[in-house]
């Protein structure tokens, strides 16, 4: 089975032409399978449901998502401040729909400058079709293919943004696995509370399955951990492997930040300038964390952490800057180093 997570900005309309809702909270998912040669591919979209009142949730679809889907109705703020979000992220490719509201007009020309300028030339603009957006997803994804592959291959890291204890099951998790393959019986690590457990049983797309894969949203039934182990923002890893015996030594797969080096990527859009003493937020594989700056040298700030933030010790991704009395509120992106 292959996911390709889909980060929306959009109507509730669109992405039912696209896929079937599933999920209904703070941020909708949308579902399609299609069996291809006997194996699954599914297309899952996630669209925010609370922005623009709140950045988090946006900041979350685009941290679980590979590509991005924009509908663009009309040109104002918030348009903006989320093509700069997708700017400042790792996705690279995605679609865009313009659909103007009702008795108005939306200027494409403009828009694709737009697009252009914020860096995000790699996007295609499309009819409001959901056939053919769904066809077109399903084209990205055979594009990124090999992108999933090593992603499932990686280290693993599950980002946890619900948890709950079920009546006969107990302490269930549920997140996106970030990178990595998660298996049934595997041994875990639960950060920042550094609480243990095991994988007793795993559910992806309401099926019990033996094992979860980079891309998937999965629910970990878990055996011997701690509720007050887990929160949102979680982090989920394998535990560090020391045996002499064997010479074996093997690491987290995340490196805990309680203050970084940042070197930042600010939007072409944003004006603001960032000073000694600002509070920031990094949104980081669902973990969205406050810091605040201590120095200040060009492109290159140190920051504090309120609390750990989790990086990726392979293959990090681009990290969201953002502050949230600016306007867009999202500074940019930034490259994540470990201040000793």
């Amino acid at each position: 089975m292959t996911v390709l997570n889909v980060a929306m900005f959009g109507s509730d309309e669109l992405a039912k032409d696209v896929a079937k809702a599933t999920d209904q909270r703070d941020v909708h998912t949308y579902v399609h399978k299609e069996l291809t040669n006997g194996e699954a591919k599914i297309i899952s979209i996630i669209r925010p449901a609370k922005f623009p009142e709140r950045l988090r949730p946006l900041l979350n679809a685009i941290s679980a998502g590979r590509v991005g889907l924009i509908e663009i109705n009309e040109v104002d703020a918030t348009l903006g401040e989320v093509i700069v979000a997708f700017a400042s992220s790792s996705i690279k490719r995605g679609i865009a729909v313009i659909r103007p509201l009702d008795g108005g007009w939306v200027d494409q020309d403009m828009v694709e400058k737009m697009f252009m300028q914020a860096g995000l030339d790699g996007w295609q603009f499309m009819q409001p079709d959901g056939l053919e957006i769904r066809n077109q997803l399903y084209v990205l994804m055979d594009e990124i293919n090999d992108e999933l592959i090593q992603s499932a291959q990686s280290p693993l890291v599950v980002s946890i943004d619900q948890y709950f204890n079920v009546k006969g099951i107990g302490l269930v998790a549920i997140g996106y696995v970030q990178c990595g393959t998660l298996k049934v019986h595997d041994e875990l690590h639960i950060l920042p509370a550094k609480g243990n457990g095991s994988t007793k049983s795993l559910q992806v797309m309401d099926d019990d399955v033996p094992e979860a894969r980079s891309g998937d949203r999965v629910g970990i039934a878990l055996r011997n951990a701690k509720e007050e182990s887990l929160s949102n923002g979680s982090i989920i890893v394998k535990p560090a492997l020391v045996d002499k015996k064997t010479n074996t030594d093997i690491p987290l797969s995340v490196i805990e930040h309680k203050s970084s080096k940042l070197k930042l990527s600010t939007s072409p859009f944003q004006k603001r300038q960032l000073a000694q003493g600002d509070v920031i937020h990094v949104s980081l594989d669902l973990q969205f964390i406050v810091g605040r700056i201590k120095s200040v040298d060009g492109d290159n700030l140190i920051v504090e952490w309120e609390s750990p933030l989790y990086v990726r010790r392979d293959n990090p991704e681009q990290a969201i800057i953002s502050q949230l009395d600016s306007k867009p509120r999202i500074i940019g992106s930034a490259e994540l180093h470990q201040n000793q």
